[in-house]
C-alpha cells in the first residue's frame, strides 16, 4: 500500500476516534462505566478493521469483514448489559446501544462517509444528551403519579 493512501487512512481513522470519542465523553460525564475511552477504540478499531477490508484484502468480499465488526461490537455490547436483581430491570443498555452505534460511526469514517459520520454523531449525541431529559421526565412523572396513587391508598385505610 502506498503511503499517501496510508496516510489518508489514518485520517479516517483519526476521524472515526474523534467522534466517537464525542460520544464517549458525554457517556464518561454521565458516569457510565463504558466512556470515552472505550467509545474511542470501538470507533477507531472499526474503522481500521474497515479500511483493512477495503484496501489490504482486494480479493476477498468487504461486506465479510463489516459483518464480523456488527458481530463482535454486539458481543461486547452485551457485556455492558446487567441485569439488576433488586428491580429485575436490565441496566446499560443505552451504553450498549452507544457502543453498537459508535461502530457504525467508525465503518462509516472508514470508508470516508465523513459527513454521514458527522451526522449521525451529532443524531447520536441528540438522543444521549437531550432525549434523555424527556425520558427523565416522563419517569418522574409517572413515579409521581405512583407515588400519589399509593399515597391515596394509605389515607383511606
Amino acid at each position: 500500500m502506498a503511503v499517501e493512501l496510508q496516510l489518508e487512512l489514518c485520517v479516517r481513522i483519526a476521524v472515526a476516534a474523534l467522534l466517537s470519542s464525542l460520544v464517549g465523553l458525554e457517556r464518561e460525564l454521565q458516569g457510565h462505566s463504558a466512556g470515552l475511552r472505550t467509545h474511542m477504540l470501538v470507533g477507531l478499531g472499526a474503522a481500521l478493521f474497515t479500511v483493512l477490508s477495503l484496501f489490504a484484502f482486494k480479493e476477498g468480499d468487504p461486506g465479510r469483514i463489516a459483518a464480523q465488526i456488527v458481530t463482535g461490537v454486539g458481543f461486547l455490547g452485551a457485556g455492558t448489559i446487567i441485569q439488576r436483581r433488586d428491580r429485575h430491570t436490565p441496566h446499560g443498555l443505552t451504553t450498549a446501544a452507544g457502543i453498537w452505534a459508535v461502530s457504525a460511526i467508525g465503518m462509516a469514517c472508514g470508508v470516508g462517509a465523513y459527513v454521514l459520520g458527522v451526522f449521525s454523531t451529532l443524531f447520536v449525541l441528540f438522543v444521549l444528551i437531550l432525549l434523555a431529559r424527556i425520558s427523565e421526565r416522563i419517569h418522574a412523572a409517572k413515579k409521581g403519579k405512583a407515588d400519589s396513587g399509593h399515597a391515596a391508598q394509605l389515607d383511606r385505610r
